[in-house]
């Protein structure tokens, strides 16, 4: 077994191997970047070696500069995470040619299978079925729009070396098929050093379903069931789980025979992923094979019990698998929460900054889990467990280098329901500050009834939010929830006021009983009766709810009973009340006596201010091009500027008729949010 390993990776893909290697009493090595000075990976790893400037493409894929971290280390071995180098077969080459093992794939099956273009013509050979699509190389924009329409639209234009999103654009139409190209040429060129594109047809309505494998270099290999991955934006994984709540025992038998027949037709060895796209009918499409570990691979050690980060490395070291397909068996859900920096309120664009405030869940250990870096035995039966796979920290900076995954949140339970249950108040526990993140969405995910029933497909997101996510209104039960519990807060804050010191003499401030309650243009007129034990609020129809909490004010994160359930609440102070934050919503809760309340109605609604003739900028970024000039005509939809930023181009487009009449700014000039690119007349 290796002494020291190098991670050539960084996040919370480093941090995880850094927890497994130390399990196994291996000693890590950690890369950084300027930008990763401070990061967690490197204070977690046994040793940190600096590669270079923030930009991937003179740091991380450098892989002269990862080389020259090995030699300087002295690693034996070199675990690549996912992204970067993971799949890069030049990569695995120059480590075979140093004696430095590749905790990965070998390198034909990585040049087999890891190029989409290659893989595909394989797996056509091998009798798998395929998606129809166009397997050679495109040279420019107009092949492209020639292709297309021979494969006919819509279709999805691809990079041949492509993954996590990257590189992929859906195209309609012939200028969609012409702007496509060029931008995921772009974004495969500065993400993976590899510009060469590719197009197949979008096919719709489709789910998308993958098939974990195991390999040795024995010639033994399993499946450990599947993931449903099918939530997703920009082609990017958002909510996974496993096993699918579509998939019965003779399709996931049928695509796991399927998939691991293809890994031993290259000689795989490690851990991999075979992709497929399944349709209504259960029937299942090959789509390709990732010769890496997958960023969703936490919901399959999960239900399976198996460390594929340690079942990876004890393969690189050539150890057979200890185990058979017969001992693999699958117990309880589990779901992925992937927590992004991106504004669900801004159209999901990346948002950038210091983390003022980062408290993920309490992690706590049920069902086969890694927790403080053991794994745990089976769950009592009804018990729930929380994970958080994360590389940042309280006061970290998300940078616009990379990536903009914060964290990913998993729980595991006996059953979906318990899992999903458990997920929800996992989110509304999770308290993060000082940027815009998609919590609020992933907590209304947890609650649409498309995902409760188990019914969504990848075009789940583009359909149920097709003008965005505007936050959630929450149904009147929940409503009167919290109602009670502010109301009650807010008693307890008022009590703490009037023991307040310094007071006049002889002035005496009493707390009422009667509160009226506003939120989510509701307004509840309440009687609060505390106790020791808590408060009784009762509404004005009779109806009464019993609240108990040790919340005191200050505190930001509220947990509640409810007459017996419990309620997890987000609670900031402002002016007359809370800033309250809950299952995806995000509202203020004022807390007034009767007459404030009646002379609040009479307060005119400040309006917000009119910047309908101006393009500003919805993200922090880079600004690539600009499409138009002063005086220029654009029309409803017309490609205005492109902005660069976490290795995604946004291209922003005039929502209505104008004409420009000044422009702030140009290529290779940087920008915060809100920052006025162009104004019209």
């Amino acid at each position: 077994m290796f002494n020291k390993i190098l991670i050539a990776n960084r996040g919370e893909i480093a941090c995880r191997v850094i927890k497994t290697a130390r399990k196994m009493g291996i000693g890590t090595v950690a890369i950084y970047s300027d930008a990763d000075k401070n990061a967690l990976h490197v204070s977690m790893a046994d040793e940190a070696v600096h590669i270079g400037p923030p930009p991937a493409n003179q740091s991380y894929i450098v892989i002269d500069k990862v080389m020259d971290a090995i030699r300087q280390s002295g690693a034996q071995a070199v675990h690549p995470g996912y992204g970067f180098l993971s799949e890069n077969s030049r990569f695995a080459q120059a480590l075979d040619a140093e004696g430095v093992a590749f905790i990965g794939p070998p390198v034909g099956a990585i040049e087999s299978m890891g190029d989409k273009i290659t893989s595909k013509k394989i797996a056509q050979e091998a009798g798998v079925s395929t998606v129809p699509g166009y397997m050679g190389l495109i040279e420019d924009a107009d092949e492209a729009v020639k292709i297309s329409n021979e494969i006919g639209y819509p279709v999805m234009i691809k990079a041949s070396a492509g993954g996590g999103g990257k590189g992929m654009r859906i195209a309609w139409n012939d200028d969609e098929a012409r702007e496509g190209f060029q931008s995921s040429k772009n974004e495969a060129a500065n993400s993976f050093g590899d510009d060469r594109i590719f197009i197949e047809k979008f096919v719709t309505q489709p789910r998308h379903i993958e098939i974990q494998v195991l390999c040795d270099s024995h010639g033994n290999g399993v499946y450990l069931g599947e993931r449903e991955c099918s939530i997703q934006r920009r082609n990017q994984k958002v909510v996974e789980e496993a096993p699918s709540p579509f998939l019965d025992e003779a399709t996931r038998k049928a695509m796991g025979e399927q998939a691991v027949a293809l890994a031993k037709a290259v000689d795989y060895a490690s851990a991999g992923t075979v992709e497929f796209i399944v349709d209504g009918d259960k029937n299942f499409y090959f789509l390709e094979m990732n010769t890496r570990l997958q960023v969703e691979h936490p919901v399959t050690e999960l239900i399976t019990g198996v460390d594929l980060v340690e079942q990876m490395i004890r393969v690189a070291a050539g150890e057979k698998l200890s185990i058979s397909q017969d001992d693999v068996t699958l117990t309880g859900w589990a779901i992925e929460n992937r927590l992004y920096a991106e504004d669900p309120y801004r159209g999901f664009l990346p948002s950038i900054g210091r983390l003022t405030r980062y408290r993920p869940p309490q992690e706590t250990a049920a069902g086969p889990l890694l927790v403080n870096d053991k794994w745990q035995g089976e769950a009592p039966s009804g018990e729930a467990a929380v994970r958080n796979d994360t590389g940042v920290y309280e006061g970290g900076e998300i940078s616009m280098y990379y990536d903009p995954m914060i964290a990913k949140l998993c729980t595991w339970a006996p059953t979906r329901d318990q899992a999903i249950e458990a997920m929800r108040v996992a989110l509304d526990s999770f308290e993060v500050e000082g940027i815009g993140h998609n919590l609020p969405f992933l907590s209304a995910v947890m609650d649409h009834p498309i995902f409760i029933k188990g019914a969504m497909t990848t075009a789940f997101i583009e359909e149920q939010y097709p003008d965005g996510f505007q936050g959630v209104e929450l149904p009147e039960a929940d409503l009167r929830q919290i109602a009670a519990s502010c109301a009650a807060m807010h008693r307890v804050a008022e009590i703490r006021r009037t023991r307040v010191s310094g007071r006049m003499d002889n002035h005496e401030r009493k707390v009422g009983k009667r509160w009226v309650v506003t939120l989510q243009g509701q307004e509840y007129a309440v009687q609060v009766n505390a106790d020791k034990e808590g408060a009784t609020v009762k509404f004005e129809d009779g109806a009464t709810l019993r609240v108990a909490s040790e919340w005191t004010p200050g505190d930001q994160l509220a947990v509640l009973d409810i007459d017996g359930s419990p309620l997890v609440l987000k609670a900031d102070k402002i002016s007359g009340g809370f800033r309250i934050r809950n299952r995806g919503a995000d509202m203020k809760v004022h807390v007034r006596r009767p007459r404030q309340a009646e002379l609040a109605k009479l307060m005119p609604e400040k309006l917000p201010p009119d910047t309908s003739k101006l393009l500003l900028c919805p993200m922090p970024g880079l600004i690539v091009k600009v499409d138009v000039e002063v005086g220029q005509e654009v029309q409803e939809g017309q490609a205005l500027c492109t902005i660069e930023a976490m290795k995604m181009e946004n291209i922003l487009r005039a929502e209505k008729k104008g004409t420009v009449a000044k422009i702030n700014a140009g290529p290779g000039d940087s920008l915060a949010v809100d920052d006025v690119i162009i104004e019209f007349e």
